[in-house]
């Protein structure tokens, strides 16, 4: 969060909105502090652009409520909410200058001519385009229009900055420019940022915290590490990040220790305190760079260890993939730093290994596929 807070709070308070009697929100609850940026996170349909649409005004809730610094602001008009909006597809005037794209919101406003002069000279100065102010969208790389609808958002000093996708429709290498230069602006300007993306890289680099959405629904709000480290649910474990996912029925006193998965080609230590009851379903999730993937006869003890062999060696720049097609009859992947060379090669014996509290387990929701299923939020 920003220590140069000007921005305003937003509660959402058990937000529901229904298209055609179906539930686009469900129930959805969120406080966001002034000066925070959130990611609304989740896959297309999950209903976090309804709920951006929401605060900004564009649409309005069947059921709920929605509060600005601790009043509802349901029946107050967009352009009376004091929020900026800045949408995938750039909505640039092409007839207009960049200045005067960027002066639009002010001459709406009446703001005298020499203060929107100014005002649009900071706004440019802000986002790295001043000295482009005479130029048209047309004259543009896709960066720089963003840019210049992220000027426009901001010209008119809103509390809060709304972005729907902003980066979707631009090249990985300018996505991740453009991330770090939103985290900047954020911090200079200390108001409330709340971003929308199905992109778990963008939400990971930039947020204060996160909001994971599934199916009109919040599943878990965290920071990037609580969201990594400690998923609620497997549908929040998988969208942040891989995993592997070994399904099976758990026995033993799990806090103290003794607890175990039984699978149906495998029995593994499950990692201290967790919360599923002897007899109920769940699942285990490792990550890829949690598991290691060692000769078949290597020296040492393992608490997990599942033999196999090595499918495939998958070099990435800094890390390798490793995927290893177990006894148990699934495959599961390794993710290893690619700096000295591998101690193992397709086609080796090997046993895929973890610490039992490097992993985690979950409440068994029939969410997984398969067991052994390698899943993520993969680029879409």
């Amino acid at each position: 969060m920003s220590e140069n807070t000007r921005g305003a709070s937003i509660e959402l308070r058990n937000l529901v909105k229904r298209y055609n009697g179906l539930a686009a929100l469900r129930d959805v609850s969120l406080d966001l502090p002034a000066g925070e940026f959130v990611t609304l996170l989740g896959p297309s349909g999950s209903g976090k652009t309804t709920t951006l649409n929401t605060i900004s005004g564009f649409l309005k809730p069947d059921e709920g409520q929605v509060l600005m610094n601790g009043h509802r602001i349901e029946a107050v008009p967009p352009h009376k909410r004091d929020i900026g909006m800045v949408f995938q597809s750039y909505a640039l005037f092409p007839h207009m200058t960049v200045s005067a794209n960027v002066a639009f919101p002010l001459k709406r406003r009446k703001v005298p001519k020499a203060e929107l002069r100014e005002r649009v000279g900071r706004s440019l100065e802000l986002v790295g385009l001043d000295g482009m102010g005479g130029r048209h969208p047309r004259e543009l790389s896709g960066g720089q229009q963003q840019r210049v609808a992220l000027a426009r958002a901001l010209v008119f000093e809103p509390s809060v900055l709304l972005m729907d996708e902003p980066l979707g429709a631009l090249d990985r290498r300018l996505r991740a420019t453009l991330q770090l230069e939103f985290k900047r602006i954020h911090r200079e300007l200390g108001i409330t940022f709340v971003y929308v993306t199905h992109d778990q890289d963008e939400a990971l680099v930039m947020s204060d915290r996160i909001a994971v959405f599934n199916n009109g629904s919040i599943e878990q709000v965290g920071t990037a590490e609580d969201l990594y480290e400690r998923p609620a649910s497997l549908f929040v474990a998988e969208f942040l990040g891989d995993s592997n996912v070994l399904p099976g029925v758990v026995d033993g006193v799990v806090g103290a220790g003794t607890g175990r998965l039984h699978g149906d080609r495998y029995d593994l230590a499950v990692p201290d305190g967790s919360p599923l009851a002897p007899g109920s379903r769940g699942v285990m999730v490792v990550r890829p760079e949690r598991l290691a993937v060692v000769p078949e006869h290597a020296n040492g003890t393992h608490a997990n260890a599942l033999p196999g062999r090595v499918k495939q060696l998958i070099y990435m720049g800094g890390i390798r993939r490793l995927e290893v097609e177990l006894d148990a009859g699934f495959t599961v992947v390794s993710q290893e730093q690619a700096g000295a060379e591998s101690t193992v090669r397709p086609g080796d014996a090997v046993l895929a290994t973890w610490d039992p509290n490097q992993s985690v387990i979950l409440p068994d929701r029939g969410e997984h596929a398969l067991a052994g299923a390698v899943t993520g939020s993969l680029d879409d």
